[in-house]
């Protein structure tokens, strides 16, 4: 007859994510994670809201799969910058105290130019363009029509790239101020 055993130093919880791992990832990956939810929600107080209900909503999970906790972390963290920035698509959540983390220091030129972006467009950039989420992933979860996010999208990209839509040409970025681009020169 046939007998498992199971060895006494090993701990078996199913092939199923621990709160001790998402603690780690969440340790181990805080500035990745709290920029996400900068360039989501665009602003200090309510990213760092967001990035707390995430880190206790990825904990509280009993049914993640192993290897997949990173993948679940960000979702949960996207998933709570919906419910900030677009309240009717979600219940509100409870307002808690936590030290701001200093994003600007690690790449301002993007930092700077996702945040000006309208909310839909920053989180279909965001979601799309750095999170590689499909464009039928983005409007599910953002409740939107696939064209409403492709159009977010090429909006997104328009404006951060110095496009003007309405004249149908690009800006010149070297009279912006703040930018990085040297003036171009005239022919």
């Amino acid at each position: 007859m046939y007998r498992f055993r199971v060895q006494p130093e090993a701990q078996f919880h199913g092939g199923y994510a621990t709160c001790a791992t998402f603690r780690k990832i969440f340790s181990d990956d805080l500035h990745p994670l709290y920029l996400l939810a900068f360039l989501l929600i665009g602003n200090h107080v309510d990213a760092e809201e967001c990035f707390v209900a995430s880190f206790e909503d990825a904990t509280r999970a009993s049914s993640v799969f192993e290897g997949w906790e990173r993948s679940w972390s960000k979702r949960c963290l996207i998933m709570n910058a919906i419910r900030r920035v677009f309240p009717g698509r979600a219940g509100s959540l409870v307002r808690r105290d936590w030290c701001q983390a200093n994003v600007q220091s690690e790449r301002p030129w993007i930092v700077k130019a996702v945040s000006g972006l309208a909310p839909l467009h920053r989180f279909v950039f965001v979601m799309s363009i750095l999170e590689h989420y499909s464009d039928s992933e983005c409007a599910l979860l953002l409740g939107c029509a696939l064209r409403d996010v492709v159009e977010a999208r090429i909006q997104a990209l328009w404006q951060i790239s110095g496009f003007d839509s309405a004249t149908q040409s690009p800006r010149r970025l070297d009279k912006t101020v703040g930018t990085s681009r040297k003036p171009l020169k005239q022919a």
